[in-house]
């Protein structure tokens, strides 16, 4: 039994938690709106003043914790599957398809609706590019240069049209949208293979050992904190 204190962002968490399976009712009718935000602190018993903190911009941020959950979600069902009796394109749809499964489609329908606004919208890219690194991650992508960008990029384009399919789409059990993803995927794929090919290539060789050779010197983002900053403080062993 873990007897371990509490942090305080997993106090948060679990009010997130709280407000958000309080919140599911009021999204189909509001919207991921501060309606439904206080809706659902008068409906989870969530003291006020605390609702406010784990939840500052009120329904957006009742928004992002449902697209984390989602995550969340799609990880635990991922790290339970058998990827290893699936070809690589068959891991890669599998990804996409279990996360729009773990999901509600009107609650979707209405973060879309939401992420769609200007201003929203660069939280709603980040929110995708979160969800397409989490299916490379778990796949083995150990990319460190300009690919992990390309990869995460294709992906999250391949990922928003089948999210976008997937919400109109009235067939039984979803099974347009999960042919449409096999043939997206089989894009990607074949993207990947002509990469591959690419590489090979006496001319692309010549750009990349001379005007491309920048390229070489993109990285992946660092998982590491930034600790270069002024006013950084490390924190204490």
């Amino acid at each position: 039994m873990n007897n371990a204190p509490k942090t305080e962002e997993t106090h948060l968490s679990e009010t997130r938690a709280k407000l958000l399976r309080a919140a599911e009712v009021h999204v189909v009718f509001d919207g991921w709106s501060d309606a439904t935000f206080t809706a659902a602190v008068e409906d989870s018993g969530v003291e006020a003043g605390l609702a406010e903190i784990a939840c500052p911009r009120g329904g957006l941020d009742l928004a992002v914790a449902y697209h984390k959950a989602g995550d969340l979600a799609m990880v635990a069902a991922l790290e339970t599957a058998d990827l290893g009796a699936m070809r690589y394109s068959e891991r890669v749809a599998y990804g996409v398809r279990v996360r729009l499964e773990t999901t509600d489609r009107e609650a979707v329908q209405r973060g879309v609706s939401l992420f769609a606004l200007p201003i929203h919208a660069a939280e709603g890219a980040t929110l995708v590019l979160g969800t397409v690194s989490l299916i490379w991650e778990i796949l083995g992508d150990t990319s460190t240069d300009v690919n992990w960008y390309t990869k995460r990029a294709i992906l999250a384009g391949v990922y928003s049209s089948v999210l976008l399919f997937w919400l109109g789409d009235d067939s039984y059990e979803s099974a347009d949208t999960w042919e449409f993803l096999d043939r997206r995927i089989n894009n990607v794929m074949q993207i990947e293979t002509f990469k591959v090919k690419m590489r090979d290539n006496s001319l692309v060789k010549a750009f990349m050992s001379g005007p491309g050779r920048f390229l070489g010197h993109i990285k992946a983002p660092s998982k590491r904190a930034q600790t270069d900053f002024p006013g950084y403080i490390a924190p204490k062993d």
